[in-house]
């Protein structure tokens, strides 16, 4: 009598084999480096007596005779039954009984266990800082206009709702302290714009509705109010940083298992084999320290594989994580690996459960090579035992919590591997990691300031430059701080966008514009503008990772109106940032003079 592969011991979560998947196999058929194993067929013996769970139709039979004597094997064959136990073992303990009784029921009933028929919540907010500030509120003021989930993070709650409604998002934070920004409370924001900044105002006062904060500092005597220069732009951007970067991603992506550069991180990975279904494959993971690329460490996947005992399947999986990985900013996993031109497989999983819907693809090698493969997370298929769920949850990267890799026999709903050969096998693993695709665009967009490398220029003539450059030591070295805060955004691997506007002003948007790098220009420009054109740099590739200065070309001398029954058109940022060049910050000038001297 032949076994089916729905035996008691696919309680475990086998991806490598589909229930309806059977056959005998003889020792003709088998790898000559397994002919030695006692291969087990078609499973266990209790006393001479076989003890099955049989499908047949409608009807179902469990033998439970009373057991007193050794485990056998049909036909007197042995089978491991210590390597099933450390598998057992390894992954948490042995099954708890209630899922043994669920997983009948599931069998009797034909089901299968799904996760939670609820649809993933759509994540990807836009955190705007300093959202009550001029240019933050006109963000968040845009940002809901085009429909696009915002939070604002506020130090004053009361002021953020009066200003900014009842109904905003409200994380309740202050950047200068890092306590108040623990990272749980940015889960979900994908993007940011920090419009935060010093407040500086006039010496002798103003009016309640700040109208002379709102002329300029070129109309008043400037002083600091509150929080110092270096608290707020340098010492905040760096809270922030830290903060925000694990959800808003990295451009070089986020390293989960390997060996890159001088980063390590290795994961407890253990034999899944279908030995867990009466079968005799056998596999390990091991680091190599010397086996990788020009001699580099890199994890090592082999083992033999044999269709014996309806077996056909090796595998590799990790313990759950400790905490699950948040790879919703990024878009796909990464595998860096030496291929033997077979077809294997990854699955990723986001329960915690064992036997569970694994999200699954596979990808094919190139024999002899050093390649890197990419699996975006839209090509992961739901599989459960093989079979594709069709009403499965849609992946949700903010939830993974194991990796498994295999080598099978087997596809999906019934079709096979085209590259399966018996025998042994070995796959280099370096690296697991998850990455953005291209074109990637800004995921912090920065409102800092022009004239940030004026003040210590070489040559430079004062008594032309705006207020902030020549007060730049009275005002707390304000632009000193906001290069350094710049610089740290620069450092700090995520994909931004930094934004120097000159003078800004009350009025409306619909100038025409200049668009500089380098840090040279003069001039005003509307806060209405800069909010539009922090909005637009999200959304382009062509703004990624560049610094620029913007201004409007009406000269200061000049009111700017707008006819509200012909309002000027819409602007095509893009055709501005299109313009721009990579590494020109104006600390160009800066780094020649220490050279010269």
């Amino acid at each position: 009598m032949t076994s089916s592969s729905s035996s008691p011991f696919s309680i475990f979560s086998i991806q490598g084999a589909s229930s309806n998947v059977g056959r005998n196999f003889t020792k003709s058929c088998m790898h000559p480096q397994l002919l030695s194993c006692q291969l087990p067929k078609p499973f266990l013996q209790l006393n001479g007596r076989p003890k099955y769970l049989i499908n047949q139709g409608r009807s179902a039979y469990l033998y439970s005779g009373t057991y007193k004597g050794p485990i056998t094997s049909a036909q007197n064959q042995g089978w491991d039954l210590g390597r099933f136990l450390k598998t057992l073992y390894f992954f948490n303990g042995p099954p708890s009984p209630d899922k043994i009784v669920k997983f009948i029921i599931e069998k009797l009933s034909g089901q299968s266990p799904v996760e939670s028929e609820k649809k993933m919540e759509t994540t990807g907010y836009v955190l705007v800082v300093g959202a009550t500030g001029g240019v933050g509120r006109r963000v968040v003021d845009n940002l809901r206009k085009k429909g696009l989930p915002v939070k604002a993070l506020v130090r004053n709650e009361e002021k953020a709702r009066k200003m900014l409604g009842p109904d905003i998002e409200l994380i309740v934070g202050d950047i200068t302290k890092a306590s108040t920004l623990p990272s749980e409370y940015f889960k979900g924001v994908r993007r940011v714009i920090n419009a935060a900044s010093v407040i500086i105002g006039p010496k002798e006062g103003d009016t309640p509705d700040r109208a002379k904060y709102s002329q300029g500092v070129k109309f008043f005597e400037p002083e600091v109010k509150g929080d110092s220069p270096e608290m707020v732009e340098y010492i905040g951007m760096k809270n922030l940083i830290n903060a925000v970067r694990e959800s808003v991603g990295l451009r070089t992506g986020k390293l989960l298992f390997g060996f890159e550069d001088q980063i390590s991180k290795e994961l407890d990975w253990g034999a899944l084999d279908d030995v867990v279904m009466g079968g005799v494959s056998e596999s390990t993971f091991q680091i190599d320290r010397t086996g990788g690329e020009n001699g580099k460490p890199t994890g090592l996947f082999k083992g033999i594989v044999s269709t014996a005992n309806n077996g056909g399947f090796s595998s590799t999986r990790t313990k759950n994580f400790s905490s699950p990985a948040d790879l919703s900013a990024y878009d796909g996993l990464e595998l860096r690996l030496k291929g033997d031109g077979r077809r294997y497989k990854l699955i990723v999983r986001t329960s915690t459960d064992w036997d569970t819907v694994g999200y699954t693809a596979s990808f094919d090698t190139v024999g002899g090579q050093w390649q890197s493969i990419r699996l975006p997370f839209s090509t992961l298929r739901p599989i459960f035992r093989a079979r594709t769920v069709s009403d499965a949850p849609p992946f949700d990267p903010s939830n993974v919590v194991s990796f498994q890799l295999m080598f099978s026999k087997f596809e999906y709903d019934g079709k096979l591997n085209p590259t399966f050969v018996e025998g042994p096998f070995e796959l280099p693993l370096s690296s697991i990691k998850a990455y953005m695709k291209d074109p990637i665009t800004p995921r912090f967009v920065h409102v800092s300031s022009a004239g940030v490398t004026r003040p210590d220029r070489p040559g430079i003539d004062l008594s032309k430059q705006p207020p902030a450059v020549r007060l730049n030591k009275e005002l707390g070295f304000v632009l000193t701080f906001k290069l350094k805060g710049e610089d740290l955004i620069r450092e700090s691997g995520i994909p931004y966008a930094i934004v120097r506007p000159c003078a800004l002003t009350e009025e409306p948007a619909g100038a025409d514009l200049v668009f500089d790098q380098g840090d040279n220009i003069t001039g005003k420009i509307s806060r209405e503008e800069i909010a539009l054109i922090c909005i637009a740099a999200l959304e382009s590739p062509y703004a990624c990772d560049k610094t620029f200065e913007v201004k409007s070309v009406v000269p200061f001398s000049e009111p700017f109106t707008v006819d509200p029954e012909n309002p000027p058109p819409e602007k095509d940022y893009n055709i501005y940032f299109q313009t721009l060049k990579d590494g020109i910050t104006g600390k160009e000038s800066l780094e020649q003079s220490a050279v010269a001297v």
